[in-house]
This record gives C-alpha cells, structure tokens and sequence, in this order.
C-alpha cells in the first residue's frame, strides 16, 4: 500500500488552519510515531486519512487514486480508533465485534473475531455487556474492533490511554507484529510507546510538519543540548532552558534541562527521545 500526500491544507469553517503545506508519503510495511502537542493538527491528518475530512487544498493518493474517488478501496483496507469512539453498551462485547464485522463486510466472522478477541485479552469478557466494562476494556474493544478484517492500513489515535503498564506492553508488541505487513500509524502523547517500538517519527505542532525521520535521528538532533542541573535549591524566575524531569534529593533538586545553550553549571547528557521532542517543540516556538 502506498499513501502520498501532496501540500496538503486544512481550514475549518471557523477560520482555524489545523493543517498547512504537508507533504509526506507512506508505504508498508511501515510502523509510523504521529506525535505532537494538543491542536497540533494529528487528528485532523488522520481525519483526512479515513476521508472523514475534505482537505481545503492539496491531495492525498492511495495506491495512486485520489483519495475522494477510492473510498470503496479504503473501506476495505482501514482499521481505525479514533479518540472518541462510541461503542454501543447494551451489547456484548461479541455482538458489537459482529455488528462491525457486518459493517465491514466481513464474511464468516466467527473465526475473525475469535482471533481479535484473543489478540485483544477480551476472552473473559467476550459475553460481558459493553456498559459493565471497565475503561480499559473498553479501550481493548476499540483496539479490537480495528483489527477486524486483517485490514492494510491501521490509525490508532491514542490506543493506549487507560491501559495498564503490562497492556501497554501487549499491545506495543501487537501494533509491532501487526506492522510487518501494513501500514500503522500510531498518534500518542506517550514518547515511550513511539520510542519501543516505531520505525519513523512524524512530529507536527500548529499544523505544521517539524520532522520527519527515524527516532534516532531526531535524538541526535539533541545531542548537545541536553543536561542536569544539580542541586536547584528553587526555581529561577528568568531561565533559557525547559525542565524535562525534576528529582529530589537531600541536597537539593537536579533538573534534567534541554536548552539551545546548555548553562555552564550543568552537566551533558545523552538525550533520550522525550528529551529530543521536547527540545524540538521548545526550538520551533522559540522558548529557548
């Protein structure tokens, strides 16, 4: 599967630019971290992805079609969990895998569903009603509901919100594995689950594209201006640099900083990749 993007814009009706210039192309198998602050634009490029969207301008292509005249194609090929995603509570958590197997046009579902629902850890509750579940569980639902279908392009927005560190672990295996043969495209406030387990990184804020690259290479865009301040008795009031993470010791707190210009009181680093993204954000709204 091919996804090309060509200067891609999106205006809402109330004048917001949520999306400006984007180009970029994707092609499986590809595991693809979409990250970036609130209101960066994430999930409206992912809304246009799924064609819930027209873009104002600009064009997205799947396999060399527009986008607009391939939807038929798309539906066939898409698992998507968007954040908000409504999940019918009277149901059992069966009936609603086979209410979207139908939707989906998935023909003897049975054994589909069977393999979702294991791949998800929804056995004990497959005859669970969807009201009674839990908030992870529920968010598994979602996940699982994705899956149905073996489809070629997978969007997950924030798939692991409310989920445990040991699923969170599960299901970043899963999206991996799922990933040899597809397109997933992950969108995640947690750098973690980017930094485990995707191939490229696509970082966006206020609608731009900041970077785009493998998680490597963004870390070492930071090598250099990543540090520790020792012993930070208070928080000074005029500072060149943003705080990552704060320890307390006897002796004080030691900052953890990244900063155009390191101070000259502080020790280097190797960055990590919350690091880097945090340096890139920081750099591009010029509060270093």
């Amino acid at each position: 599967m091919n996804i090309t993007i060509r200067n891609l814009k999106m205006i809402y009706p109330t004048g917001k630019t949520a999306l400006q210039d984007i180009s970029l192309e994707m092609n499986s198998p590809n595991l693809i971290g979409l990250v970036g602050p609130n209101g960066a634009g994430k999930s409206t490029l992912m809304n246009l992805l799924v064609a819930g969207l027209l873009p104002t301008s600009g064009q997205i292509q799947l396999d060399g079609a527009p986008l607009e005249k391939n939807t038929k194609k798309l539906k066939s090929t898409l698992g998507y969990l968007p954040q908000s995603f409504g999940l019918y509570d009277e149901l059992t958590v069966w009936q609603f895998l086979e209410y979207i197997a139908a939707l989906k046009g998935i023909k003897d579902s049975q054994e589909t569903i069977k393999k979702v629902i294991l791949e998800t850890n929804l056995t004990d509750q497959k005859k669970a009603r969807i009201r009674t579940l839990s908030g992870g569980q529920r968010q598994r639902v979602g996940i699982a509901q994705a899956f149905l279908g073996e489809p070629e392009l997978l969007i997950f927005d924030e798939p692991t919100v409310g989920l445990d560190p040991e699923e969170r672990i599960h299901f970043r295996n899963l999206f991996s594995k799922s990933s040899q043969n597809k397109i997933v495209l992950l969108s995640t406030h947690i750098i973690e689950d980017v930094q485990s387990i995707c191939n490229r990184l696509i970082v966006f804020d206020h609608g731009s594209m900041l970077f785009d690259g493998k998680p490597e290479q963004l870390i070492m865009l930071a090598r250099g201006h990543v540090g520790i301040l020792q012993n930070q008795s208070e928080q000074k009031t005029t500072q060149n640099y943003q705080v990552t993470a704060r320890v307390n010791t006897a002796d004080g707190v030691n900052c953890r900083i990244v900063a155009e210009k390191l101070p000259a009181a502080s020790q280097k680093v190797e960055p990590s990749l919350e690091d880097a993204y945090t340096y890139l954000i920081a750099k591009e709204g010029r509060k270093l």
